[in-house]
Order: structure tokens, then C-alpha cells, then sequence
């Protein structure tokens, strides 16, 4: 099997989803497996993801993108930030599956939090949790386009005429939002729908449910 590029969309503490995501796509040492960011928050596992997090990096290369609920969670533990605002947000989950002590977070899922990086791209994709501001160059994106800004499907493609997946912005229906230049892979897996994984070079859609329900189906689908 040719190595891979596989892009996973917003997990959000579906560690069941995850498991059942892993399982059905294979992950092969020659892969690159790409997190969207915001693993954590809302759902039961937000531990156990980042358990798996760690276990793929040795494996094969993993790409971890920083969401907002990193950026809540990393604000949060280090005192930058509102430790209230992020337990309000879905933080309160992440907290109960470490027993509700911040003490107890492993050190190592707390440097597997602060690896994750702004965008990471290729010669044909970039990858990004929430949006691109267009005709902005990468370098001079800022934190609200990368990580807070929704999608609103009919941005134009980004000026590098690179690809632009991403996550962030839920699709209720649990079916990825295809358009020019653009692919959201957030399909509501914490609203009962489905995890997503993109096979990049092959555009074929893998996805679980929390409850254990797979689908694959072609991007084509959708263009």
C-alpha cells in the first residue's frame, strides 16, 4: 500500500469513534495521519483520544493541529486563560475523564497538547482547523481565521490554489461540506452523527459513529 495522508476531523472526546475509525482505515507505519484539531471536550473520552494521539506517533507520522478547544484547554491549564470559560465550554468532560484533577493529566498528553501546530500543508493541501482568511498568505493568518472563524461555504479558494481541509465548522446532516478549494471534515460526531477520515490522495471518506455505525463513501460524492 502506498504511504497515505489521512485527515481526521474534529474527534471531540468520541474515543469510541476514534477506535472504531482507526480499525476500519488501518494505519500503516508509511502514513501520515492528520488530526483537525479539537480532540478533546464535549464527549466521555477526551483521556483515551489522547492516549491514542500518543500510541500512533509511534507508529507513523502524526500531525496534530492546534483547535480552539487546544487552545481553551492549553490557556486553561496554564493559567493564561479562564479555567470557568473552558469547564462551561466542554472542558468539565475532558476534567471527568482525568478524575476532575488537573494534577492528574500525564505529562506526556500535556506536551502532546502544546506539539500541536497552527496549519501544516503539502504541494497540493493545506490543513488548518477552522478557516483561511483567502487572499492572506499562511504565514500571516491569524488565530481567530485559524482557529475560531467558521465556514460560511462560499469562500473563494485560498490564493495558493492549494486545497484547504479542515474542521471546526459542524455538519449537522454528517456528511463532510465539499465546495471549491475546500473540504470540512467536522460531521458532528459529538451530535450523535460521525467521526471523519479523508484519505487525501484517494478522496475516499471513512467514517464511525460513537455507537459504532461505518460508512465510506467517495468525496466525489458530494461535488
Amino acid at each position: 500500500m502506498p504511504p497515505r495522508i489521512l485527515a481526521i476531523g474534529d474527534v471531540h472526546g468520541c474515543d469510541a469513534a476514534l477506535e472504531a475509525l482507526l480499525a476500519v482505515v488501518r494505519v500503516q507505519p508509511e502514513d501520515t495521519v492528520v488530526f483537525l484539531g479539537d480532540l478533546m471536550d464535549h464527549g466521555p473520552g477526551s483521556k483515551e483520544v489522547m492516549a491514542k494521539l500518543i500510541e500512533l506517533k509511534r507508529l507513523c507520522k502524526v500531525v496534530y493541529i492546534m483547535g480552539n478547544h487546544e487552545e481553551l484547554m492549553r490557556d486553561a491549564i496554564s493559567g493564561r486563560g479562564s479555567f470557568e470559560m473552558w469547564e462551561r465550554v466542554g472542558g468539565k468532560a475532558t476534567m471527568e475523564s482525568y478524575g476532575g484533577d488537573i494534577e492528574a493529566i500525564p505529562p506526556d498528553h500535556i506536551r502532546a497538547l502544546l506539539s500541536a501546530q497552527p496549519f501544516w500543508e503539502t504541494d497540493t493541501e493545506i490543513f488548518v482547523h477552522a478557516c483561511l482568511e483567502p487572499e492572506v498568505a499562511l504565514s500571516n493568518q491569524t488565530r481567530d481565521w485559524l482557529r475560531w472563524k467558521h465556514l460560511g461555504g462560499s469562500e473563494r479558494p485560498h490564493r495558493s490554489g492549494k486545497r484547504v481541509i479542515c474542521g471546526h465548522t459542524a455538519q449537522t446532516d454528517g456528511y463532510p461540506l465539499v465546495f471549491t478549494g475546500w473540504v470540512c471534515l467536522d460531521t458532528f460526531c459529538l451530535g450523535g452523527k460521525y467521526l471523519s477520515c479523508l484519505d487525501v490522495g484517494q478522496n475516499e471518506v471513512y467514517q464511525a459513529s460513537q455507537s459504532g455505525d461505518l460508512r465510506q463513501f467517495p468525496l466525489s460524492k458530494f461535488s
